[in-house]
């Protein structure tokens, strides 16, 4: 098994990057089209008709506003995406674990890449670049 850990920090306040990963409408902003909504349980999917990309999805975890976790099976992809932050003094720590990648291949690297790129473009939705 392969799994992806990156550590990003932000200078916006917890509820706001909070917001971020949860609204759907700010989600597809900074990720895909989406109709996710925090609730354990719910299924939604993500999508890029721009690709042909579907990623079906059900949450898993909803512990506002620390944790986030939900499946991502799209492709040859069935993982895990969990989202943890943290506040320290004026910093936003976000923690993402992309789990269940079966070794480092093309998904695993492209996932890697995907989701640094979209943390960046997060950092723009939140005025931060």
């Amino acid at each position: 098994m392969a799994d992806i850990s990156l550590n990003f920090e932000f200078k916006s306040p917890v509820s706001k990057v909070w917001d971020a990963l949860t609204n759907s409408d700010t989600l597809a902003q900074w990720v895909m089209e989406n109709d996710f909504k925090p609730i354990v349980g719910h299924k939604c999917q993500f999508w890029d008709k721009s690709i042909d990309l579907v990623v079906d999805s059900e949450v898993l975890l909803v512990d506002e506003p620390h944790t986030l976790s939900y499946t991502w099976r799209g492709g040859p992809i069935d993982t895990v995406v969990t989202w943890t932050l943290k506040q320290e003094g004026d910093i936003t720590h976000l923690h993402l674990a992309h789990t269940g990648f079966t070794k480092e291949d093309q998904a695993f690297n492209g996932a890697k890449y995907g989701w640094a790129y979209k943390v960046d473009e997060l950092k723009e939705v939140l005025g931060e670049r």
